[in-house]
């Protein structure tokens, strides 16, 4: 009976078509048929209605000559403009819908499952048309490229900003950024002169080759964050669904056009290699996240750590396997601490100072070679504070400042000089709290990173909703409830929908924010319920009820 059905599915394949084709086919006709074939189906669909609807409504060149030569113009402006913002906030609610729909099969829920290989291949349905979509919910793009084209003319990024290289790049760089030098590490800024040289001023070929060159990014995201799981605790198909399949990550990361993306993706690799006891490897691959953005850096204490712990592991399994005895390996296991003296170890200071100088020589190697290569110094350091122009409400010390301002007669833009004062001197005193408490494990150590990312997205001077994807990345290695997914599924809706599509903040319009929150619980809620909003037909539901039936027996 196996060898008839296998006959009758394959009887309407092409005659003489090679059967690992004919399986390919078989296989990708009965996941398109299943529920998470239509979730996937579904966030395509989403994708494709933001990529169409950005040609109009989303961080698009103040001149387009493409759209004007295709009479589409009106897209941009009045009715038009209208019509393509609808239709890129039906695409991220799309988006969201299906990611919810494959949240709930990840976790079980109905008895359907999908499988690691599934959810990667969803991801590549779900970004192809992200490809080519105009910047989404950001104009950063218009600042790589000008800053690539800074450094490809013979100028310094680090010393002056797109101002002092005129032209059809920096036309299209948002006026606050305009004077501002580059934020970014050397191996990023070589990557756009690189692009910028191959593009020249093309705004469209420059976006597209961003979008391709963050990819390498995605892949070490896919590999490393369910990889992670098997040192952390959690589900490898949840850890991809949560921190890669995230409508907020892949709409801000890819279709944003972000370089977290790289950033990310090396910093997961990196502790994954790390945790696998590639220690050289690991740092290594972090240098080079950090010559992309500097807060990769945030993981490398934690990484000391980390080391320090295998280095005792195998001087006390060496120690036991000498004298054939566990009671030094128990012994040691009851207690551990990367700080703390055993008998196989030399003093903690002395072992710390010889890990730590190997973990900042490799360092320092990555990124003196770096910044050699690119013809710059260490002026992105200094540039960091650039950030400071950005004022909204995902940033404590703003919250603070409003707060203040509601009961006082102080001027806001003083009292928000005091409030991030007052809380970078907090995240510098709960970074280094959080790494010598986080000491004692592997997990410990990973965990001590996630809290220092979220310490310095809250108490930074500025914040931004891609910047949840750091501690997001990492997290989703553990395991996790129900109910914590649900809180993550609702702040990461909250956060994706708080911007509007042409880079603009939304959190200071009401509705906005209301309608967001409405969607952020709405989706939060659906991850444990079907339809919580009861939305579906009395009819509809006893449909679902009957065709599901045959399945269930």
């Amino acid at each position: 009976m196996d060898n008839t059905r296998t006959l009758e599915r394959q009887r309407h394949l092409p005659a003489g078509s090679d059967p690992g084709v004919r399986t390919w086919l078989r296989t990708a006709g009965e996941f398109a048929r299943s529920p998470e074939g239509h979730a996937a189906l579904m966030g395509f669909f989403g994708a494709m209605m933001i990529t169409f609807g950005g040609f109009g409504a989303g961080a698009v060149r103040k001149r387009d000559p493409l759209l004007e030569a295709l009479h589409l113009s009106w897209l941009r402006f009045g009715h038009g403009y209208v019509l393509s913002t609808i239709v890129i906030w039906i695409g991220v609610l799309l988006m969201i819908t299906a990611w919810v729909r494959l949240g709930r099969t990840t976790l079980g829920k109905g008895g359907a499952t999908v499988t690691l290989n599934e959810l990667r291949a969803i991801v590549g349905i779900w970004i192809t048309p992200l490809l080519f979509a105009a910047p989404m919910f950001s104009r950063d793009s218009y600042s790589y490229l000008a800053q690539g084209a800074l450094l490809r003319d013979g100028f310094d990024p680090y010393q002056v900003g797109p101002v002092a290289n005129p032209g059809v790049l920096l036309d299209n760089v948002s006026p606050v950024w305009t004077t501002t030098t580059a934020p970014y590490g050397p191996v990023f800024l070589l990557m756009g002169r690189a692009i910028t040289s191959l593009t020249g001023d093309n705004v469209i070929a420059g976006t597209i080759a961003l979008r391709v060159v963050m990819l390498p990014g995605l892949a070490l995201m896919m590999w490393a964050v369910p990889y992670l799981t098997k040192h952390l605790g959690g589900k490898p198909t949840v850890a991809l669904w949560l921190a890669v399949l995230n409508p907020l990550v892949l709409v801000h990361l890819i279709g944003g056009v972000h370089n977290e993306m790289l950033m990310v993706g090396l910093m997961c690799a990196g502790v994954a290699l790390v945790l696998e006891r590639h220690h050289v490897a690991g740092i290594v691959v972090v240098a080079i996240g950090v010559a992309i953005k500097a807060t990769a850096g945030v993981a490398l204490p934690f990484l000391v750590w980390i080391w320090i712990l295998h280095e005792k592991e195998r001087r006390a399994a060496e120690r036991r396997a000498a004298v054939d005895s566990d009671a030094a390996l128990a012994e040691e296991q009851k207690h551990p601490d990367a700080a703390r003296p055993s008998a196989d170890m030399p003093h903690p200071l002395f072992v710390f100072a010889k890990i730590a100088g190997i973990g900042v020589g490799v360092f320092a190697l990555v990124f003196g070679a770096a910044s050699v290569i690119a013809g710059v110094g260490f002026g992105w350091v200094t540039a960091l504070q650039g950030s400071n122009k950005i004022i909204n409400w995902l940033s404590l010390p703003t919250i603070l400042a409003h707060m203040v301002t509601w009961v006082t007669p102080l001027d806001f833009n003083s009292v928000l000089d005091v409030t991030r004062l007052l809380c970078q001197i907090a995240m510098v005193a709960l970074l280094v709290a959080t790494w010598w408490r986080f000491r004692h494990s592997e997990r410990e150590a990973v965990m001590g990173i996630i809290i220092a990312f979220v310490a310095i997205v809250l108490l930074s001077p500025a914040a931004l909703p891609w910047y949840y994807s750091w501690p997001l990345a990492l997290a989703a290695g553990f395991a996790m409830s129900t109910r914590t997914l649900m809180w993550l599924v609702g702040i990461c809706t909250w956060l994706m929908l708080v911007f509007q599509p042409d880079g603009s903040i939304g959190l200071y319009n009401f509705w906005h924010v209301a309608l967001a929150t409405f969607a952020a619980v709405v989706a939060a809620v659906s991850l444990r319920t079907v339809d919580p909003l009861h939305l579906r037909s009395a009819s509809a539901k006893a449909v679902a009820t009957e065709s599901a039936s045959p399945v269930r027996a």
